[in-house]
């Protein structure tokens, strides 16, 4: 019974402790809106990725990552990513998740998502008047809903007839070609 049971644990901690170190792979973009070193027994790099969808913002849950306490090779990509929270930068974090007794005390990270490398996608991305700075083609506006309430009669505008509506006792002509 005695050897059962020595035989048992030892199977029970290789299961636990023989978990591969990548249990997932993947790359993620968005700007940074948090990055701060952070721990009570062990502190650590934590940061909150907000993701980006064909350039804009979205209002999804943001990603939270760690920087792995077992690596010593990542100042590099700290001083990178401190900057990109700084200056707004789009970035593209290429990271993997451990599973199982790899991370269980939280001595690595607070998540269990650590950062492989950081790829600078767009250093102007928060600063959008700055694309526009010398471009005389354009500017940037603003998309404006407007609900019609009734729609009205029609009137000549330019030699054309447009309908107009009455929005909040205002009347308000459609101008569309």
């Amino acid at each position: 019974m005695k050897v059962l049971k020595v035989v048992l644990l030892a199977v029970v901690c290789i299961a636990f402790t023989g978990c591969k170190e990548y249990y997932s792979t993947g790359e993620k973009v968005g700007n940074l809106i948090e990055f701060t070193k952070k721990g009570v027994v062990w502190d650590s790099w934590e940061g909150r990725l907000n993701l980006t969808q064909t350039g804009m913002n979205t209002s999804g849950e943001p990603f939270s990552f760690s920087f792995d306490n077992d690596r010593t090779d990542q100042d590099s990509l700290i001083q990178l990513l401190y900057s990109a929270q700084v200056e707004g930068w789009k970035i593209k974090i290429k990271y993997h998740e451990v599973w199982g007794w790899k991370n269980v005390f939280q001595n690595r990270g607070e998540t269990d998502y650590f950062v492989d490398d950081v790829t600078v996608l767009d250093k102007d991305f928060a600063n959008v008047s700055k694309r526009f700075a010398n471009d005389e083609r354009g500017r940037v506006v603003d998309t404006v809903y407007v609900v019609v309430e009734n729609e009205g009669q029609q009137l000549n505008v330019n030699g054309q007839r447009k309908k107009t509506y009455t929005v909040d006792n205002n009347k308000a002509v459609d101008c569309r070609p």
